[in-house]
């Protein structure tokens, strides 16, 4: 990871957060598989001042630059806990990103600032029944009445669902499928008709909370819109962005840990008189697996540049969203076949990382739908 974007303050952080992942996520994260993990791990990393790296000081940040964003990603994954790294990712990646950039003042003081020390978490409520990243065809429905609005409808599949404070809401203020009746809301849980309606089962990401959500009624003023009303289609392509580059970004260094653990346990495991590393067909599998993991990096590491330089590289996120995804599940399968039978025990984390990352392929729009959007930027639609 020692790429010529960071710098010796970037590095210094880096080890600050590696140590702080070791002692304080690591040795729970396989009892947090079981019964999920704790809410208080934000407000920790809040008093840690590692949620607002890449935030402004105004807002209780700590001014840095994107890449501080990068380098929490890329060392979360030694927490060994998927499901704990998706939910902060949602949380400090897709929610408060765009928050910051299209809340009034008032929610940036409200939402972000708080959102920030972790004393209030956030959910993204998008996909439903009969809409995933077909925005247009979402049905909940929020209809003006005087000063408020009243929110009526349904989400599912909803990351950080059971635990959040406050989600940020997708919703039809119009009729039809135009783009143009998509409105977003801040909506806090506490308000009446706001349910979890249950909390769902998964093939991974056991310790993350996913919850299907209800709105029976509820009323919002209108202060709680973020953005302008109508123009909730455009603030959301923009967050898919952050959200997809996130993902590129994070399924780089899950594919790296993979690798880490099954060369580690190459070393020691025995088979024939040797140690299996030294087989040529496992040495082969390294180094397609590294080769793999560079080129997704590289790509990942393009698209960060091109971000932070303050363009919008929708082509280069999507590329290199749909190539980590699809060469983090191939590098993550090889290293389990590695670890032979082991690989598939619970106690081995390869075994939880196989299964966490399949999700990398569905969550943040599809492989197919990540080629539909880079056959439009390609001019072939």
């Amino acid at each position: 990871m020692n790429d010529t974007m960071f710098t010796a303050e970037h590095d210094e952080m880096r080890k600050v957060i590696r140590k702080f992942v070791a002692t304080e996520l690591a040795p729970y994260s396989a009892d947090w598989e079981e019964g999920g993990y704790p809410s208080e791990v934000f407000r920790r990393m809040g008093e840690l001042d590692f949620l607002g790296l890449a935030y402004p000081e105004e807002y209780g940040g700590s001014g840095g630059d994107y890449l501080y964003s990068v380098l929490l990603a890329e060392e979360m994954v030694n927490s060994g806990s998927g499901g704990l790294n998706m939910g902060l990712g949602v949380h400090t990646d897709m929610v408060l990103p765009t928050i910051l950039k299209f809340g009034t003042e008032e929610q940036k003081q409200q939402y972000v600032r708080q959102g920030l020390a972790g004393q209030i978490i956030g959910c993204l409520g998008i996909t439903e029944p009969n809409a995933g990243s077909d925005v247009q065809n979402i049905r909940t429905w929020a209809k003006r009445d005087g000063n408020d609005y009243i929110i009526n409808g349904s989400k599912l599949y909803i990351t950080n669902g059971v635990r959040a404070d406050f989600c940020l809401l997708v919703t039809k203020t119009e009729t039809g499928r135009s783009s143009k009746g998509v409105t977003l809301f801040l909506v806090d849980k506490k308000l009446p008709g706001f349910t979890v309606s249950r909390k769902l089962k998964k093939l991974g990401m056991h310790a993350s909370d996913t919850a299907e959500l209800a709105f029976d009624n509820v009323r919002v003023p209108v202060s709680a819109v973020l953005g302008e009303v109508g123009k909730g289609f455009y603030h959301l392509m923009w967050e898919l962005q952050v959200e997809r580059l996130f993902a590129a970004v994070g399924g780089v260094a899950g594919a790296q840990r993979a690798y880490d653990l099954a060369y580690a346990y190459a070393k020691e495991r025995q088979a024939f008189g040797h140690t299996v590393n030294q087989f040529q067909v496992i040495r082969h599998k390294f180094a397609d697996m590294a080769t793999q993991i560079e080129a997704g990096r590289q790509l990942a590491y393009s698209a960060v540049r091109k971000y932070m330089l303050g363009g919008y590289p929708i082509k280069e996120i999507t590329m290199a969203k749909l190539f980590v995804a699809q060469m983090a599940n191939r590098v993550v399968d090889e290293a389990l076949q590695i670890h032979g039978g082991a690989g598939y025990m619970d106690e081995y984390e390869v075994s939880r990382i196989w299964r966490d990352t399949r999700l990398s392929r569905v969550g943040a729009g599809t492989d197919e739908i990540m080629k539909e959007i880079i056959a439009k930027e390609l001019g072939l639609v």
